[in-house]
């Protein structure tokens, strides 16, 4: 038990003013045995000295600098926090701090482009002109692709976004009539026959897959049925269907 100092009693609400923390901090730091219990008064509130606020200072100081709890458990019986844990606290807190500095980045980036928050990193400037469906399709991919397809992809949302043909598909109904699906997806193929000839991983992605090839596939799928109406959908395969074909006849 730590020994108090004469005429020094402090409660624990006292205690975590002095030390610049909370009262549930030190319960916490008490269960996890950082602590140790103090005597307490007649009246069974705990009464704390000069070496319960030492000790919680030095946890605090050890805590700021991001050593693990568990850690700091073992330094209180040891003695101190081996250098080897401190390098590997210091490797931590790099990644953080390069983590930071990129959400910072992609923070200036939104707000350039007035972008949505959420936006995937690298379609902030087209994401003011994508449908709901084409961003929600967009993050799907995030988890789908590697970074270099997704770069790629990036690339074809900033060539094509602009296209009228992609608005009239973003409004286009549920019901809509034949004639119509027809025309959109003609106008529509082109630009998918320049992708996939700009890009022919799109024929083979399998190098480029974060996830297996099915799971993709059936992601993919699930996807496009979810976020795009029947009509969406039909059209998207009829234009990939005549995309494909101006690809094979452009082919010597």
């Amino acid at each position: 038990m730590i020994q108090e100092v004469a005429d020094v009693a402090w409660s624990t609400r006292e205690l975590a003013e002095l030390a610049g923390t909370t009262v549930n901090t030190i319960r916490h730091y008490h269960r996890l045995g950082l602590l140790e219990d103090p005597e307490r008064r007649y009246n069974g509130y705990k009464q704390y000295g000069v070496p319960h606020l030492v000790c919680l200072l030095r946890i605090r100081r050890l805590v700021e600098l991001g050593v693990p709890l568990s850690e700091i458990g073992t330094a209180r019986t040891n003695g101190d926090v081996p250098p080897e844990v401190l390098r590997q606290v210091d490797t931590q807190l790099a990644a953080e701090i390069e983590r930071l500095q990129r959400a910072r980045a992609d923070i200036a980036v939104v707000l350039r482009d007035g972008a949505p928050a959420d936006t995937p990193a690298g379609f902030e400037s087209v994401a003011p002109h994508l449908s709901a469906a084409d961003t929600s399709l967009i993050h799907v991919y995030t988890r789908l692709y590697d970074g270099d397809a997704m770069k790629d992809l990036q690339r074809m949302a900033e060539a094509d976004h602009d296209h009228p043909v992609n608005a009239e598909l973003d409004a286009l109904p549920a019901d809509a009539d034949e004639a119509t699906r027809q025309s959109i997806a003609e106008r529509l193929a082109p630009i998918i026959a320049r992708n996939l000839t700009d890009y022919p991983w799109l024929n083979d992605p399998s190098a480029h897959l974060s996830q297996g090839e099915q799971a993709t596939t059936q992601t993919f799928v699930d996807a496009v049925v979810a976020l795009y109406n029947a009509a969406q959908v039909d059209v998207l395969g009829r234009a990939a269907k005549l995309a494909i074909e101006q690809v094979r006849r452009s082919d010597p």
